[in-house]
């Protein structure tokens, strides 16, 4: 849903605007990679956005959030593009349509970074997603990815639609202070939690005991 922009993509299938203005009305699809550029409603406001799509007859959709705006994170950012790699290309089996989006304030999504609100974000962009595909849902987040991605789904009502969530490089420390996630305890939904031997944000041990408090699967 992109009016007056021109695109190009690299081979890596990062976008390059050249300019123009953001409307609501009209797709731009590049047949070739099969990838959509789009806008979608936020909270508060357009949300920048990139569809890869699967097969016809895939058996799920999948969302991928990306990590802290302040660190750089957008929706081009290396781990959510290999993340969606995984989760679209043949080459993995997969070929699930998977849609990456920008936060608020992020590239060309409108607003302003909060925070916590950014949760708001994570439920729009899913919302879109089911209504394109109506199948059940992956959510994938990286560091705040996933943060917001808990704080959408396990916070709550969890979304029925969401059967599964992958939390890559969940942050349990941060400038010297632990971040607790007692909501997992009752979180029921299935959880994949994957992060780096070196990861500084989240610690091996400590990653393992927040693994322990959350409830199975």
């Amino acid at each position: 849903m992109v009016s007056g922009m021109i695109a190009q993509l690299d081979s890596t299938g990062v976008v390059s605007p050249s300019g123009g203005n953001l409307s609501s009305n009209q797709v731009y699809a590049t047949p070739p990679r099969a990838l959509r550029i789009i806008t979608l409603p936020g909270p508060v406001g357009r949300l920048e956005a990139l569809l890869n799509e699967g097969a016809p007859d895939a058996p799920f959709a999948a969302l991928v959030c990306h990590p802290h705006p302040a660190g750089g994170g957008n929706l081009h950012s290396k781990v959510v593009y290999h993340a969606m790699k995984v989760m679209n290309d043949p080459a993995w089996g997969f070929r699930w349509p998977t849609l990456r989006f920008n936060f608020r304030g992020t590239g060309l999504s409108q607003g302003a970074h909060h925070g916590n609100a950014e949760s708001d974000d994570v439920e729009a962009a899913l919302a879109w997603l089911q209504s394109e595909f109506q199948r059940p849902m992956v959510v994938a987040g990286f560091s705040f990815g996933a943060v917001m991605a808990l704080k959408a789904f396990c916070v709550g009502k969890p979304a029925a639609e969401v059967r599964a969530l992958a939390l890559l490089g969940l942050p349990t420390r941060f400038q010297g202070r632990e971040i607790p996630y007692p909501f997992l305890a009752n979180c029921a939904l299935p959880k994949l939690f994957l992060s780096g031997d070196n990861d500084e944000f989240a610690p091996a041990v400590d990653l393992m005991q927040v693994v322990e408090s959350a409830r199975e699967p």
